[in-house]
């Protein structure tokens, strides 16, 4: 999504009354606006583009939750690119705290999707379990992962999870689905059992990239 051409302040102070006052086309005008420059600075701190995207949308969700904070004699987009930093250190030492957990909780028992999914995992020793699962979530997008985390690992309600994120749980569930399913996918190929239906391993444009709203 490109950015549209600089907007004048008015133009901006304008679309941000608007918005407050709950007009959508206006809040989508302000992310059609900022939307490169957001998603450049997500993009420098994840350094993946399908990372950087869903990193974004969550940036600018929370923005538009704290957009009646900003202090209109200020420039709006130093606001927004500070806002959208900060965000991304939190993101940072999220993930960071996230692995540490990993490393130190994760047992390969615990995952629902494991146990339904990957039935060739209990041939495994439970260190190589507990290896093999590690990577496989190491292998996840990081909000997808971050979903399976809070609820399978963690046991947190959908609506605790939404709160936490700051997400609605309709996204949360869908996020869990999907890192669930990928879950299982990433530890099929690491087990060397990715294949096709026709019986051969599918090749990389077979497979739809794996993302979150």
């Amino acid at each position: 999504m490109p950015d549209l051409p600089a907007a004048s302040p008015d133009a901006i102070e304008t679309l941000i009354q608007r918005c407050l006052n709950g007009d959508q086309a206006a809040w989508d005008a302000i992310v059609r606006q900022y939307w490169r420059k957001v998603f450049n600075v997500a993009y420098k701190f994840v350094g993946r583009h399908d990372q950087a995207e869903d990193l974004a949308q969550d940036i600018f969700l929370k923005i538009f939750k704290s957009l009646d904070t900003f202090d209109r004699r200020a420039n709006f987009q130093t606001w927004l690119i500070s806002v959208s930093r900060n965000l991304c250190i939190d993101h940072y030492r999220s993930v960071r705290k996230e692995r540490e957990t990993i490393d130190r909780d994760v047992d390969a028992n615990q995952l629902s999707p494991v146990s339904r999914e990957a039935g060739p995992m209990a041939s495994l020793e439970h260190r190589d379990r507990v290896t093999l699962l590690r990577q496989a979530l190491a292998a996840l997008p990081e909000t997808l992962r971050t979903a399976v985390l809070l609820r399978d690992i963690q046991e947190l309600s959908y609506q605790e999870i939404a709160d936490r994120l700051e997400l609605p749980e309709g996204t949360v569930k869908s996020r869990i689905n999907r890192g669930r399913t990928e879950l299982a996918r990433q530890i099929r190929r690491l087990r060397g059992d990715d294949y096709s239906p026709t019986g051969s391993k599918g090749s990389d444009s077979d497979r739809s990239r794996t993302g979150a709203y």
